[in-house]
């Protein structure tokens, strides 16, 4: 059965002009994109959507950094999409992520490393409710 979760292309692979390539490979792994959207979110929305890491040490820059530029949100859909695409990404760090993934190809660092992917269902759910009105996913 197809399982839905939620994606971003961040601020850095926008401002490179990425998106398309990123995109491109999402739909070349079997991904359907459910919905989708670019939009700018403010450094309050940012701080919502991660308010999860609000503890942790990188909070504040990694919200000043979603809030710096376009982002594309997107529901994807496939068979086991959450494991799928983190995968696809590959490892937060690019210099950890294995060849072909698209943190290798397109990401900078830890921070700028260009997609975000859900990591769990109850996680997927949160986000996409985040972003997406339940008339967006019919």
């Amino acid at each position: 059965m197809a399982q839905r979760t939620f994606s971003i292309i961040k601020p850095d692979a926008m401002r490179k002009n990425h998106a398309g390539a990123i995109l491109a490979e999402i739909e070349r792994a079997g991904f359907r994109i459910v919905a989708i959207k670019k939009l700018f979110i403010s450094k309050a929305q940012a701080e919502g959507f991660y308010y999860v890491h609000r503890e942790r040490p990188f909070f504040a820059s990694l919200t000043q950094f979603m809030s710096s530029g376009p982002i594309i949100a997107m529901v994807l859909e496939k068979d086991n999409a959450i494991t799928d695409l983190r995968k696809l990404m590959g490892a937060t760090n690019p210099a950890n992520a294995d060849e072909g993934t698209i943190r290798k190809k397109f990401a900078a660092s830890i921070e700028e490393n260009a997609i975000h992917g859900s990591d769990a269902e109850d996680t997927a759910q949160f986000e996409i409710g985040y972003f997406f009105a339940g008339y967006e996913l019919l």
